[in-house]
């Protein structure tokens, strides 16, 4: 399988959960790889798994100066882009007469901020006709209790593929995002909620999707290489919904 011979990956937050399984899956279609992530041992870890064409770059998606670092970081491992998948984040969920500026900010700074600004920094080594993706979720489109943050910074990415799309046209590259229903991967655990609450989480999430299961990361990730290889060449500013049913039927 090489849908993605010859091109090279950038995957924000490529260590852990949905990054980490299309790391994998790039890497098999044939792509060289580049992670980030702001735990150096966490990227070891994840390039030992991982093996073959596979780099990693220490950043944290909340911090600008990491950041505003990025594309040197890459550019000491290659000139040019192919793809860029903006996938790191964090969610956390609270009921808005509990939100805290703390809670807010920490989750815009990753979620939307770093987003925008990593985009802006390798934006000049993507190669014309190349993609980036978006990694959002449905909880932009519906009424889900105690994530009005969370969801608020998933719609503002929304909102940036279609706008992204139209203001890089003269370059071909297209931008597109993925809105996941629930998967099970580690961000699960960084909710701020207990073991206990996690699993109760889990299963009401899974009574409310159709299908019956949770998602898993490398069903995204499949998404994930449509998007970044030659077939979804006539697909720009889109957004494709990989949820089990949960908000289509």
């Amino acid at each position: 399988m090489s849908r993605l011979q010859n091109k090279t990956a950038l995957i924000t937050g490529g260590n852990s959960g949905i990054g980490f399984a299309t790391a994998k899956e790039f890497l098999q279609q044939g792509a060289t790889v580049i992670i980030t992530g702001r735990s150096q041992s966490a990227l070891d870890k994840a390039k030992q798994d991982l093996q073959g064409k596979v780099h990693t770059i220490l950043s944290d998606t909340s911090n600008l100066s990491d950041i505003r670092a990025l594309a040197k970081q890459v550019q000491q491992i290659t000139p040019r882009l192919d793809v860029v998948f903006i996938n790191a984040g964090i969610g956390k969920f609270a009921p808005i007469g509990s939100v805290t500026e703390e809670h807010y900010d920490e989750q815009f700074n990753i979620n939307v901020k770093g987003a925008y600004f990593t985009i802006q920094e390798v934006l000049p080594l993507i190669n014309d006709g190349g993609s980036i993706i978006l990694n959002t979720s449905i909880n932009a489109h519906m009424g889900m209790a105690n994530t009005s943050v969370y969801a608020a910074t998933k719609a503002a990415l929304l909102t940036l593929a279609r706008t992204l799309s139209t203001e890089l046209l003269p370059r071909k590259i297209r931008v597109n995002a993925i809105s996941p229903g629930p998967v099970t991967t580690e961000i699960l655990k960084k909710t701020g909620l207990t073991p206990e609450e996690v699993n109760g989480f889990k299963e009401v999430l899974t009574n409310q999707v159709p299908i019956g299961r949770l998602g898993d990361a490398s069903e995204i990730a499949r998404i994930a290489t449509f998007f970044a290889s030659d077939d979804s060449s006539f697909v720009i500013g889109a957004e494709l919904i990989a949820d089990g049913g949960m908000i289509t039927l």
